[in-house]
């Protein structure tokens, strides 16, 4: 809780994935996806309750002995790989209130896929939600400028076009405009937001930038730069410390 506003986390995580399959319970160096969520919770005590959302038996059992709850089944209508987030979030928030009997002020998304999100990621998104008044806070991280939408391409029969026309004028990357992408990191959003908007953007959506290296998981080789970067974070072993 923070004032006295009660806080819900829901970790989306259903059985059905094409690029990795059952990608919910694959292991990052170890531990299923869905279960470093159920972890990363037991660091944050402002939320009141933690709960998956899934369809598939293995990975709410595994989201419980993680610290997860899992008192519902998410429908077969709300499982689909075209089904977006704001759905399943209004259905876990309406299935929570209804079973615990409390009204949940602010909704948390933590999706599986972003295994490098920190403790104080998530809360810093809360706050912001909270102090800034918005009807929701994602979490962004600056796109590199080899992605930037003025240097993308595009093909027809083999030749080469500027996916916007006004690349072509771009020669320098400091002639670029910064752009974001979503990191997958956290999404929180107001109950009206979600229950009166049907959304997770709402008319006024802030944009917590992120500096830290993160990668939202769809591929095996995604897998692999996280655990990489997540490694490269942790002092050797054997390490001795400064000045010895």
């Amino acid at each position: 809780m923070i004032g006295n506003q009660r806080i819900l986390a829901v970790c989306p995580a259903r059985g059905g994935s094409k690029g990795i399959p059952l990608k919910n319970l694959t292991p990052f160096l170890g531990i299923p996806l869905v279960a470093r969520v159920g972890q990363l919770i037991g660091e944050i005590p402002i939320i009141d309750r933690a709960v998956v959302s899934t369809d598939h038996p293995e990975i709410a059992e595994i989201a419980k002995k993680s610290g997860l709850d899992a008192p519902f089944f998410r429908p077969p209508g709300l499982s689909g790989d075209r089904i977006s987030d704001a759905p399943v979030l209004i259905h876990a928030l309406e299935e929570m209130e209804r079973l615990d009997t409390v009204r949940y002020d602010i909704v948390v998304m933590l999706q599986p896929t972003s295994p490098l999100r920190r403790p104080e990621h998530v809360i810093r998104a809360i706050e912001m939600l909270v102090t800034g008044e918005w009807d929701a806070v994602w979490t962004l991280s600056e796109t590199d400028s080899k992605g930037h939408p003025l240097k993308q391409l595009t093909l027809d029969s083999g030749r080469i076009d500027y996916y916007d026309p006004n690349g072509s004028q771009i020669i320098a990357r400091q002639q670029l405009t910064p752009v974001y992408h979503r990191n997958g990191v956290a999404y929180v959003m107001t109950r009206r937001c979600l229950l009166e908007g049907r959304t997770i953007t709402g008319r006024q959506t802030g944009a917590l930038v992120l500096d830290d290296h993160l990668v939202s998981i769809d591929t095996m080789w995604d897998l692999k730069l996280a655990e990489f970067i997540f490694s490269s974070r942790q002092p050797p072993v054997n390490a001795l410390p400064q000045g010895e």
